[in-house]
């Protein structure tokens, strides 16, 4: 059986978006295990008191296996190169990442991938993303997971929900990359630098 996880942001010893943490925990517990009583990952959590970012990574089942915390730096990334996998499937945030990392293996000569599923822009191996049209962001209506910070930047009504094909790219001029270790705007470059 797979282990499940998820990798909550702690800046300067605050956790962030917990709430959408543990909606989402609870909820692939129960696709995968039934309706259990939800766990509540603020009984779980002890953030250390320290400065700048930390990673905390809980897996779990149907009940929480470790919690553990190391010190994050984000890793650079200035381009991508396209990427067409139609069967892809990690709607379910898992430890097993063999496909993600074949997939990430074939960037050529690019910081990381975009992946392409049946025509439409996904994700990249590590982070959901938003295109700028000039006007206002969009993030793929077909992410491979629905991440915590995607959706606390849809609730809050900062990007707009969009299907978007591969050969739609051209209308907008940045993307911006982002996950529950990397806050929106922190990854932000030019569209003409996917290949």
């Amino acid at each position: 059986m797979c282990l499940f996880i998820e990798t909550i942001r702690i800046e300067d010893g605050v956790v962030c978006n917990l709430t959408y943490h543990n909606k989402r925990m609870n909820e692939t517990r129960a696709a995968h295990f039934g309706q259990l009583s939800p766990l509540n990952l603020f009984d779980y959590i002890m953030p250390p008191q320290s400065e700048g970012r930390i990673k905390c990574r809980v897996i779990y089942q149907e009940k929480i296996e470790e919690v553990t915390y190391a010190p994050y730096t984000v890793r650079p990334i200035h381009s991508l190169q396209l990427i067409n996998s139609d069967v892809i499937d990690y709607h379910h945030k898992s430890t097993d990442r063999d496909t993600l990392n074949s997939l990430f293996a074939q960037r050529c000569n690019q910081d990381d991938v975009l992946i392409v599923k049946n025509g439409l822009l996904t994700d990249t191996s590590i982070a959901n993303i938003a295109l700028f049209d000039g006007k206002d962001w969009f993030t793929p209506s077909t992410p491979l997971l629905k991440g915590t910070q995607r959706a606390f930047l849809l609730d809050k009504g900062l990007i707009e929900e969009k299907q978007i094909r591969v050969e739609e790219l051209y209308f907008y001029q940045k993307i911006a990359l982002f996950n529950a270790m990397i806050p929106f705007g922190e990854i932000v470059f030019s569209t003409d630098k996917i290949f």
